[in-house]
């Protein structure tokens, strides 16, 4: 059982711009106010296998979570860009997709995130039900407000 949403913001910023913000993990608690603190875990460039714990405070609640970057192509002239980070973290798989397309003289940005649990018990499954479309739209606010504040710091470059 697993929960999804998508959500695509228009960027006035070429897509090389976007691509620096979203590919700039150490400064990005600086640009989401959702996210209170970051901690390297790698050294070099943003790549496949750049590895971070990230700690947000959603509902009054702060957590760490371990993530990782396990696809990335960064946007070229007449290509798009992409990057997929994924984390683990109690019982589910997390994975956020960011697709970078210019458009209209700027770039649209699609984040497409997903959470599949990764051993679903009955009661796990039950709460699920129950709670998960109001984890969702929880999350898809938050998601909402983090394409805005990519847009504006990218929209400043």
């Amino acid at each position: 059982m697993d929960h999804k949403t998508t959500l695509t913001q228009h960027i006035n910023a070429p897509a090389d711009s976007v691509w620096a913000v979203v590919s700039d993990i150490p400064g990005s608690a600086a640009t989401l106010s959702g996210v209170d603190s970051i901690q390297m875990l790698t050294d070099g460039p943003y790549d496949v296998g750049t590895r971070w714990k990230e700690t947000r405070t959603l509902m009054g609640r702060s957590e760490t979570v371990e993530m990782w970057v396990s696809q990335c192509t960064a946007p070229s002239p007449g290509r798009t860009g992409s990057t997929t980070v994924k984390a683990l973290q109690g019982g589910a798989d997390y994975t956020s997709r960011f697709a970078l397309a210019e458009r209209d003289g700027g770039t649209d940005l699609t984040l497409t995130f997903a959470a599949e649990l990764t051993s679903p018990t009955r009661l796990s499954r039950v709460m699920l039900a129950v709670l998960g479309p109001l984890g969702m739209r929880i999350t898809r606010k938050a998601l909402s407000k983090d394409l805005a504040e990519i847009a504006a710091k990218a929209e400043s470059l």
